[in-house]
């Protein structure tokens, strides 16, 4: 049986590596070389990762892997507390400045609909936000900085972190925070897949690239009765349904249109027979909100809105309102930092403009603390869109050797930039 730490062998691994793109620049001390032979073996890793994902928080085969891939290339990684992440730094000069490169290592809860020899082997959880491309870039980055470090060419020091637990809440980069993962940190960066770019684009943005997320589950409770007297008892079921078609609009009309505040339920549970009226009902979703001030002011509205609709009905409402992650909001010294790595790894027709996304990332927790940025890594692949989370996303595995490029040359200018 093949488990997380041996690594398959044999079979064609992915398409053809490009060729280096028009005004891009070699990597350092022959590093082209080295990736190149790199190249299969991160490819490999990528698609045993896939093969084998785990859940967030659960993720102690894959932080193993990582673990044992970084001690044979000569580095010291260590397990965070529980296991289920690895931290590992490259020491170069001792008195330069450190930066940090983040992965995240985690699946989700879905299950893998493609026909591929590396489809996933463990029922309902997958790859599908590309978390296996960012750990195999990031393993490959190790590979080739902790050679520039033996050749006493590093001028500072680079934190890898392997992160568990993006998917959920509470999140993982807390843990990491909290397991002194930013100490002595003075820029960190870090790669998101995005399926709408080709292979060797890289979409930058200044200011907030993503949205908050939050979670909010609502709890309904009632007497429960009969379908023929709903007079004589609280309708759950239409309870259900008011909070469900009117909560999102009533709050939309709360706050500031360009604040982008959305609230959709993706979970909406009450009864089992069509002749009784239920005692309990819930439903759960995700609040999204573009900028900071009204992520501030989103659990109060909420719970205003919510308490309003629901009086009339007579239902007992319980609300939980579990806060999640603030916007990643990018700097500019940052960004600037990944545009020139961008144009010299890639050339300048990689550096690509992208818009803000209403997705949530738990990076974010990293930037308030330290300033820093997230790229979007193209890694569309010819034919229909696999969009992020669905069961049938997959890459274009070229992209691993072109992200191993980019953060390589970023962490070789952010180091330079913070002499």
């Amino acid at each position: 049986m093949t488990s997380a730490l041996t690594l398959p062998s044999g079979g064609p691994l992915a398409s053809s590596r490009p060729e280096a793109p028009t005004g891009s620049q070699p990597l350092p001390f022959e590093l082209d070389h080295l990736l190149a032979l790199r190249v299969p073996g991160l490819i490999a890793t990528r698609r045993h990762i896939h093969s084998h994902p785990e859940l967030s928080g659960e993720e102690f085969e894959t932080a193993a892997l990582v673990h044992r891939e970084l001690s044979l290339a000569g580095l010291s990684p260590r397990l965070l507390p529980k296991g289920n992440g690895v931290i590992c730094d490259i020491d170069g000069r001792p008195d330069g400045p450190v930066v940090a490169l983040r992965a995240d290592i985690d699946a989700l809860p879905l299950s893998d609909s493609k026909d591929v020899p590396y489809r996933s082997t463990v029922d309902g959880v997958c790859h599908a936000c590309g978390h296996d491309v960012h750990t195999a870039v990031l393993l490959g980055v190790g590979m080739l900085l902790a050679q520039l470090a033996d050749l006493g060419e590093l001028d500072g020091r680079v934190r890898l972190i392997f992160q568990p637990a993006e998917e959920i809440l509470p999140c993982g980069s807390l843990e990491v925070i909290e397991a002194g993962g930013l100490d002595d940190v003075v820029q960190i960066f870090a790669l998101h897949c995005d399926p709408n770019l080709p292979v060797g684009k890289v979409g930058l943005r200044v200011g907030p690239i993503t949205a908050a997320a939050d979670n909010v589950t609502v709890r309904l409770t009632g007497p429960g009765g009969h379908t023929a007297r709903p007079h004589l008892t609280v309708d759950l079921v239409d309870a259900l349904g008011r909070l469900v078609t009117e909560v999102p609009t009533l709050i939309s009309r709360r706050v500031p249109a360009n604040s982008g505040l959305l609230l959709v339920f993706g979970h909406a549970s009450a009864g089992t027979r069509y002749n009784v009226i239920p005692s309990e009902a819930s439903a759960a979703g995700t609040l999204r909100v573009m900028d900071r001030e009204t992520w501030e002011q989103a659990p109060k509205i909420v719970a205003q809105v919510v308490r309003d609709v629901l009086a009339p009905t007579g239902a007992t409402v319980d609300l939980e309102y579990l806060r999640g992650r603030p916007p990643v909001t990018n700097d500019a010294g940052a960004i600037g930092v990944l545009t020139a790595a961008t144009a010299s790894a890639l050339g300048p027709e990689g550096i690509a403009e992208t818009p803000q996304s209403m997705g949530g990332e738990d990076f974010s927790w990293y930037l308030e603390h330290v300033p820093g940025a997230l790229a979007r890594l193209g890694v569309g692949r010819n034919g229909p869109n696999m969009d992020l989370h669905r069961a049938s996303f997959d890459v274009d595995e070229r992209a691993i050797e072109a992200g191993v490029r980019l953060m390589v040359q970023t962490a070789l200018r952010a180091l330079a930039a913070a002499r």
